[in-house]
């Protein structure tokens, strides 16, 4: 077995089944400490949320693994750790953002769709604007958003996920994109590389990718008709949930062994 680099969303993905994270815990670190392996977390929560929820696992005394490298806000923050533990932001990432980036010009013309709810103050971020949005006014109020923002010369993306989740960010700016930026600067090959998730927002992380994928069985319809409709035999549907799902698809993968 050789190094691979393991990216994964936290909620509804990794964090869910306590038991079963903690088996595929103790398998990842032993493969981390044998093979180098390489952990990601690339979730949808800010950092604040991010340390929230390792409080949380630790309070329960299921924690998460301490991963190489965090992905946070939808991509759009690229975290590392130094010597003594604390958590760097990757300044190289966030000048690659910066481009063709307003965010002042994004949320005045956000203003003017009143169904968007803004997310807490936590969930706003230099390079992600998000709401709350209904699901049965979704699907148009993201396609007008969308024109009216490209009308403004804007080079972004909208995201809709967990049908209620609605997130702004730089058009070079997702999970994909930043799993991409990620495996480059680690120097992984794409055939080494496998992610997983469970939502909208994880979309980013299986659209024409040779990297492997993993959904898991309790994803979001979201995800599951868009798998439908997308075949790539790059992909695994796992017939288990949570991390168990995971464990799945790795073994499919051949990743990890028996």
């Amino acid at each position: 077995m050789t190094q691979f680099l393991f990216i994964t969303d936290l909620d509804h993905t990794l964090v869910g089944d306590d038991q079963a994270m903690e088996g595929l815990n103790r398998k990842l670190e032993l493969y981390r400490q044998q093979h180098n392996t390489k952990i990601v977390y690339s979730t949808g929560r800010s950092l604040y949320l991010y340390q929230q929820l390792e409080q949380q696992q630790n309070q329960k005394q299921t924690a998460l693994l301490q991963p190489n490298i965090l992905i946070c806000a939808v991509g759009t923050e690229i975290y590392s750790y130094n010597h003594q533990d604390q958590l760097i932001i990757n300044n190289q990432w966030s000048e690659n953002l910066s481009e063709d980036w307003d965010r002042e010009l994004v949320v005045k013309v956000a203003a003017n769709f009143t169904q968007l709810k803004p997310q807490p103050e936590s969930e706003q971020r230099p390079f992600k604007v998000s709401y709350f949005l209904q699901e049965k006014t979704a699907l148009q109020i993201v396609s007008d958003l969308e024109k009216a923002l490209l009308q403004q010369t804007l080079d972004i993306q909208v995201i809709y996920s967990d049908n209620k989740d609605l997130d702004i960010l730089p058009r070079k700016a997702n999970k994909g994109m930043a799993m991409t930026f990620v495996r480059e600067y680690l120097e992984i090959e794409p055939a080494k590389t496998v992610a997983c998730g469970d939502s909208g927002n994880d979309i980013a992380l299986f659209a024409n990718r040779k990297e492997k994928g993993i959904i898991v069985a309790n994803a979001k319809q979201e995800l599951l008709d868009w798998h439908n409709e997308n075949p790539n035999e790059n992909r695994y549907l796992a017939k288990a949930e949570f991390a168990a799902g995971i464990e799945e698809g790795l073994r499919h993968f051949g990743f990890l062994g028996e």
